[in-house]
C-alpha cells in the first residue's frame, strides 16, 4: 500500500505533519478531517526528496531554500489560496495566518503576515489589516474581502479572487509568451547579422583589396559595412547600451509612457490588441467586484486603476462622475467611445436586467478570446516575415561576396 506525506492544521492553527498508508490521496484527507484536521498538503513520500533529518512523526522533509526576494505578486496569490482552503475547512481567521506564517520560507512574506496578524489580534477587520500593505494588495483586493466581510462568506470572496488573479495571470503569461518566438527571431536576426559583418566579410577583403571601382557595387556596400563593424564595433555597444538605458529612463517618465503608449495604439494590428487586452481587465475587475456586493461607483473607481493605459484610462476615469449625477451606465459607457457596439449592448441588457456585473464579466470573457485569436493570427503573418527577412538579409550579403568572386575570376581572366 503506497504512503503519503501529509501537512495539517489544527484548530488552535498548529501545524502537524505525518505519515499514512491509504490507498489512495483522498483516503488520506478523509482521515485527516475525521481527526478534526485541516489538510495543507497531502503528496505521496515516493516522489518526495529524502533530505537531511526526519521529524518526530517520520517525516523526511525536503530542505527548502530561503528565498529573501520581495513580496511578489505570486506570492499574493499563493497565500490567497492557501487562506481560502482553511478558512473554507473552518479554522479561524488568526490561525489561519498563524499557520501561513509557519509555513512560509520567505522572509518578506513571513513579515507581511506578523503584521497583518498583530492587527487582526488588536481587533481590526481584516480589510483593514490589509490596508496597510496597499501596495502589495491593492483596492481591488481589499475591497473584495471588505465585501466579504461583510456578506459573511470571506472564503467564498477569496476562491473567487483567486480565480480572477488567475485568469489575469494567465492572459498575461499568454502575450508574454506569444512575445517571446519573435523576440528570439529578431535575436538570431542581429546575432547573425552581427557574426557576418563581423567576422565572414573581413575574411574577403584582403581578396578585394586591390581592385577599387571594379568591384560590384553591392559588394563595396557590404565591404563598407563589414569595415565600419569591425572598427567601431567596440563602441558601438556602448552606445547601444546608452541608448537603451535613456529608452527606458524616458519609459519611466509620464510623458514619455503616455506617447509611447499613444504609438502603441496607433499600430495597424498591435493596437487594437492593446486596447481590447485593457478594456478586458477593466470588465474582469468590474465584474468581479459587482459580483460580490462592491457599489458600482467604487467599482467604477478600482476598475479604472487597473487600467494601463492612460489614453484609455482617462476617457473610462468620467465614467464614475457621470453615474454618480445620474447617467445611465451604458450612456456613460458610450460618451467615452473606447468600447465597441457589442460591449454597450451586453451592459445595457445587465442594465435592464439589473445583472451588469454578469454582463462585464461575459464581456472580459469575450475579449479575453478575441485577444488570444488576434495574437495568434499576428504571430502567424509576423513569424514568416521575421524568417523572410532575416534570409533575404543574409543572402544579400552572400550574393554580394559571390558577385565579388566573380569579379575577381574575370579580371584574373
Amino acid at each position: 500500500m503506497p504512503e503519503f506525506v501529509w501537512r495539517a492544521a489544527q484548530a488552535n492553527g498548529q501545524l502537524v505533519e505525518g505519515r499514512t498508508e491509504a490507498t489512495a490521496s483522498a483516503a488520506v484527507l478523509r482521515q485527516l478531517r475525521e481527526r478534526g484536521l485541516t489538510p495543507i498538503r497531502v503528496d505521496d513520500a515516493a516522489a518526495l526528496p529524502v533530505s537531511a533529518s526526519a521529524s518526530s512523526s517520520g517525516l523526511r522533509a525536503a530542505k527548502v531554500r530561503v528565498d529573501k526576494s520581495p513580496v511578489k505578486a505570486a506570492d499574493i496569490l499563493t497565500l490567497t489560496t492557501e487562506l481560502s482552503i482553511m478558512l473554507r475547512a473552518g479554522l479561524a481567521l488568526d490561525n489561519a495566518l498563524r499557520v501561513l506564517i509557519e509555513m512560509s520560507h520567505k522572509p518578506s512574506v513571513r513579515a507581511l503576515l506578523d503584521t497583518v496578524l498583530e492587527d487582526v489580534k488588536g481587533g481590526a477587520p481584516f480589510s483593514r489589516a490589509l490596508t496597510a500593505h496597499r501596495e502589495h494588495f491593492g483596492d481591488f483586493y481589499i475591497n473584495m474581502v471588505r465585501s466579504g466581510e461583510a456578506s459573511g462568506q470571506m472564503s467564498q470572496v477569496l476562491e473567487r479572487l483567486v480565480a480572477h488573479m488567475e485568469r489575469l495571470r494567465a492572459l498575461r503569461e499568454s502575450v508574454v509568451s506569444a512575445t517571446l518566438y519573435p523576440a528570439i527571431l529578431a535575436g538570431v536576426a542581429v546575432i547573425s547579422l552581427v557574426v557576418m559583418l563581423g567576422f565572414v566579410v573581413p575574411q574577403f577583403e584582403q581578396l578585394f583589396k586591390d581592385m577599387g571601382d571594379a568591384l560590384p557595387l553591392p559588394t563595396r556596400i557590404v565591404m563598407m559595412l563589414g569595415h565600419g563593424f569591425r572598427s567601431y564595433g567596440p563602441v558601438l555597444l556602448p552606445v547601444v547600451l546608452l541608448i537603451g538605458w535613456l529608452f527606458l529612463r524616458w519609459l519611466r517618465s509620464p510623458a514619455g509612457r503616455a506617447k509611447w503608449q499613444n504609438w502603441l495604439l496607433g499600430l495597424p494590428v498591435l493596437g487594437p490588441l492593446l486596447h481590447k487586452y485593457e478594456l478586458t481587465l477593466f470588465a474582469r475587475s468590474l465584474g468581479t467586484l459587482l459580483g460580490n456586493g462592491v457599489p458600482l461607483l467604487t467599482a467604477l473607481h478600482i476598475a479604472t486603476e487597473t487600467v494601463g493605459n492612460a489614453r484609455l484610462r482617462e476617457p473610462l476615469a468620467k465614467m464614475a462622475p457621470m453615474v454618480k449625477e445620474g447617467t445611465r451606465m451604458v450612456a456613460a459607457m458610450q460618451s467615452t467611445q473606447v468600447f465597441e457596439p457589442l460591449a454597450v449592448n451586453l451592459v445595457r441588457v445587465g442594465e435592464e436586467t439589473g445583472r451588469i456585473g454578469p454582463m462585464m464579466t461575459e464581456l472580459a470573457d469575450i475579449l479575453n478570446r478575441d485577444v488570444e485569436t488576434g495574437i495568434k493570427r499576428a504571430l502567424t503573418l509576423l513569424e514568416p516575415v521575421l524568417i523572410l527577412v532575416l534570409g533575404i538579409l543574409i543572402a544579400a550579403i552572400i550574393v554580394s561576396i559571390l558577385l565579388g568572386i566573380l569579379s575577381v575570376n574575370d579580371l584574373a581572366r
